[in-house]
């Protein structure tokens, strides 16, 4: 955070400012022909502007992270991480704003006025229950994407854990009992979510810092509206009376809060998830102790099944910026969870698993929602969410103009060169019935030589390189014009690479990220399954 430069974001020029002439084009005089052509069309800032890859994320200090109300200034360091993280993942760019104020109204207003800068805006950090009117409030009043990360990204996580959850233990929806440890932000955003994917509503129970929350409570006037909802006829207790026979526990409150003898009573196979950050409710290892037929998860990346919002957020905005969504819906949220939760069962790739330490993950009780540096969320989370918005008719892009296929090739282009070629390729033979075949034996070195060639090269361009740029497209060149031609094809419906480009695409098979439970391999090559 200290070093230089301070920080953790950036602003950097994107248009040539060496000479006058470049200056007189970016700015005055040169300026003033898209202010006019906006006056005139305000669809056109997208055109003209970065409004269209540009979020802002926005706090008033008041709920950050663990540390409770420290105020607006004091949350800055977290709003940069948060920029961080939607360039890293999503290649979204940021301006963190920090609005001092605890009055709603002064902060509805003015997140309201600065609305028309951004293609979207990420609130983060504003307490309960404040922010459920606050967030409300401003998508109804802005025609751009706007979502409380903390109440909705848990929640869309969590959901896909759920969906996989629930299968592997031969449960049903529909029956399961739900139990809520926390009746904040996130848990009351969870709870709705979970109805959507079809939980039933009278199955969830949720648990505040007074018991049970009960209809008595709610009229006594102890609720508010928000946990209103889930106020259902039954007999006040405490969180043990609460878990008793309960197929799933969620728990979004504070560590140590759940004891070895709560988890005991809960149904058989029970599911839970221990999320508070950075002690759980309860420690994984105290779970097992007592129910090895449990499924667990946690906000920790220390352990299997880590539910991590970075899962969520930066691909939710990707897929809404690029179809120029209007609103963050109920369906959009919905089908980054199902997107999510088919990605999990999809055979993982070789690079995860050397980022863990060479942990052997499959669909399974320890891998049951994919791993935030899983590269391939991108393309399956935000192509979801883009498409989704599409088909409910709130995106800028008319259906017919909008192709998921294109799109998965733009995403990948977003993940680098290898990844765009090794597209490009794959797409050549699709619908041939023919594979793609590797060499076997220099896959992991030329990876590892490539990823070395990817950095520096990443380097030299941002230092204006111009003999690297011409270098690497010759190189790009060659790989999706040449190469292709020296593919042959064999009756057997296999691809067969010359000796001269097996290196070639052998990395690129690897960077692509098809995992090793899916290659065959016959006399030193590798098959890829048919495309």
């Amino acid at each position: 955070h200290e070093a230089e430069p301070r920080g953790k974001i950036k602003a950097v020029p994107t248009k040539p400012h060496s000479t006058p002439n470049e200056l007189s084009l970016a700015y005055s005089p040169g300026v003033a022909y898209p202010c006019l052509e906006i006056a005139e069309s305000p669809e056109d800032a997208y055109r003209y502007t970065s409004k269209g890859n540009l979020v802002a994320v926005i706090s008033n200090g008041t709920a950050v992270l663990g540390l409770g109300n420290i105020g607006a200034l004091a949350s800055k360091p977290v709003m940069e991480g948060k920029g961080l993280l939607l360039k890293t993942f999503a290649d979204i760019d940021v301006f963190d704003i920090e609005v001092d104020t605890e009055d709603p109204e002064a902060f509805i207003d003015t997140v309201v006025n600065i609305a028309k800068t951004f293609g979207g805006i990420n609130l983060e950090d504003i307490k309960a229950p404040e922010c459920f009117e606050i967030e409300r409030r401003i998508a109804e009043a802005t025609d751009i994407p706007v979502m409380h990360d903390d109440q909705h990204g848990t929640a869309i996580i969590s959901a896909a854990a759920l969906l996989n959850a629930v299968e592997l233990q031969g449960k049903e929806l529909s029956e399961i009992k739900v139990v809520v440890i926390g009746a904040g932000a996130s848990a009351i955003a969870c709870a709705n979510h979970y109805v959507a994917i079809g939980v039933s509503r009278s199955n969830i129970s949720m648990v505040d810092s007074k018991g049970i929350v009960t209809k008595a409570r709610l009229e006594a006037g102890e609720l508010n509206e928000y946990k209103a909802p889930f106020a259902h006829e039954r007999e006040p207790g405490e969180l043990a009376d609460a878990l008793k026979d309960a197929d799933v526990m969620l728990g979004l409150s504070r560590g140590g809060l759940v004891s070895k003898e709560m988890i005991a009573s809960m149904a058989p196979k029970p599911i839970v998830f221990a999320l508070a950050n950075p002690t759980p409710e309860i420690l994984p290892e105290e779970i097992l102790e007592v129910r090895t037929d449990a499924i667990i998860a946690t906000g920790r990346s220390d352990y299997p099944n880590q539910v991590n919002n970075v899962l969520g957020f930066p691909y939710i905005f990707r897929g809404a910026l690029d179809v120029r969504a209007r609103d963050i819906t109920q369906g959009m949220k919905m089908a980054a969870t199902r997107a999510l939760a088919a990605l999990a069962k999809e055979p993982v790739p070789d690079y995860i698993s050397a980022a863990y330490d060479g942990a052997v993950m499959q669909y399974g009780p320890d891998y049951i929602i994919p791993k935030p540096f899983d590269r391939r969320v991108l393309l399956w989370e935000a192509s979801a969410v883009a498409q989704a918005a599409v088909d409910e008719g709130i995106a800028g892009v008319a259906p017919e103009e909008f192709s998921i296929t294109d799109y998965r090739d733009e995403l990948e282009a977003r993940l680098g060169q290898s990844y765009s070629i090794m597209r490009h390729v794959i797409n050549q033979v699709r619908g041939r019935g023919k594979r793609i075949v590797l060499q076997s034996h220099q896959l992991e070195m030329m990876l590892q030589k490539q990823e070395l060639a990817d950095a520096s090269a990443d380097k030299a361009l941002a230092r204006g390189g111009i003999w690297v740029r011409r270098l690497i497209t010759v190189v790009i060149l060659f790989a999706v014009v040449v190469a292709p031609f020296v593919v042959s094809y064999t009756g057997q419906g296999v691809s067969v690479l010359s000796e001269g480009n097996k290196g070639l695409f052998g990395f690129l098979g690897s960077i692509i990220g098809f995992g090793g439970n899916n290659w065959e391999t016959v006399e030193g090559f590798v098959l890829l399954p048919e495309v």
